[in-house]
């Protein structure tokens, strides 16, 4: 890399050297959380391709104090984490590319010390995109000849069937509360984001005969915006034809209650009092109905009116006669049950 400044090299060749540790991490076969570590190793890559930007553009992505003095921690200078220099590159709030980062910045707080390899297929587009993005960057501000693409392949992958990750699903708790994020989070943003190829890659296969030269590359990758109008509706028409029909569930989003209550008592340590003469759960199914009427998300049972909810928190389902509440619902009942004046004023 003659010709960068030393500091900028450093910065740069850790981030190839994370990125490609990202990719082998997730292409190894032995491996069945394949995401965990891809989106810690990206993440640390991303941060060091924004420091490796940013003190090429004589910025110092340091923070400071109110004296103007370099801010410390632990006697070290203290740079900016990723969500700061994400912010601070990608000016447009609205970009794609900025949007696939700022959904794994907190997934990857989420999933860091838990182990859920159901998850992969679900967050396989995104996960994607943020190395085609990675290598974007690098050939945008440093040159194609320090782009990752020369040293990747394309990758057979061996993919779980549905029913071994339905099994899987059903046995980690921890999944529904991040697929709760990820469904959340995809719903945020605007419908031309989420079909951009920078924010979620999709692509299909399509078998083909045997090319008569023997010099024809095996897989041929050809980018869809890069198509003609003719092409695209040709490609689209194939694709409407083998995708696979999607059968919508209704409330597949909401929470039962004898959940709300499982995940909060978790949440609050599994911790007991006594009440009477017998020891009970902190959070049980009584503290939950006392919460929802203290914070009145939802009306009383046998309400004329059982629809008029707090949607943020709670949605009234009216085949059923019941509700299903939101994760939005269950991250403020962990923050307020774990102040105590919150939690004994319920009582009083």
């Amino acid at each position: 890399m003659k010709g960068l400044p030393l500091q900028v090299k450093s910065c740069l060749d850790k981030a190839l050297d994370s990125a490609l540790l990202a990719v082998e991490t997730y292409n190894k076969p032995a491996v069945k959380f394949k995401s965990g570590g891809y989106i810690v190793l990206m993440c640390i890559a991303w941060t060091s391709l924004l420091h490796g930007i940013f003190l090429r553009k004589k910025i110092k992505p340091i923070y400071k104090e109110k004296n103007g003095r370099y801010k410390k921690v632990n006697g070290e200078i203290q740079y900016w984490e990723l969500k700061t220099c994400v912010a601070k590159y990608f000016v447009d709030s609205n970009n794609p590319i900025r949007k696939n980062l700022e959904f794994f910045i907190p997934l990857r707080n989420k999933i860091e010390h838990k182990f859920l390899p159901e998850l992969d297929s679900n967050i396989f587009a995104e996960c994607e995109s943020l190395l085609l993005n990675f290598d974007k960057i690098v050939e945008a501000e440093f040159g194609h000849k320090y782009c990752l693409r020369e040293s990747l392949s394309f990758a057979l992958q061996l993919f779980p069937s549905s029913e071994t990750l339905s099994m899987a699903t059903k046995a980690n708790k921890d999944y529904d509360s991040i697929v709760s994020f990820i469904n959340q989070y995809r719903s945020s943003i605007t419908t031309d984001v989420l079909n951009s190829g920078e924010y979620a890659f999709k692509a299909f296969l399509i078998q083909v005969a045997n090319h008569k030269s023997k010099d024809a590359l095996p897989i041929q990758f050809f980018s869809f915006d890069k198509m003609t109008d003719e092409e695209k509706k040709k490609v689209e028409r194939i694709a409407a034809l083998i995708k696979e029909k999607h059968i919508p569930v209704a409330n597949d989003d909401k929470i039962k209650p004898g959940t709300v209550v499982e995940m909060v008592q978790r949440a609050l340590g599994n911790k007991s009092i006594v009440k009477g003469k017998k020891r009970v759960d902190k959070f049980n199914m009584d503290t939950h109905t006392r919460c929802w009427k203290k914070y009145k998300i939802r009306p009383e049972t046998g309400s004329s009116h059982p629809e008029r909810t707090n949607t943020k928190y709670c949605v009234y389902d009216s085949m059923n006669k019941n509700y299903g509440y939101t994760q939005a619902w269950v991250d403020f009942l962990i923050e307020q049950m774990n102040k105590d004046e919150e939690y004994n004023s319920l009582f009083e």
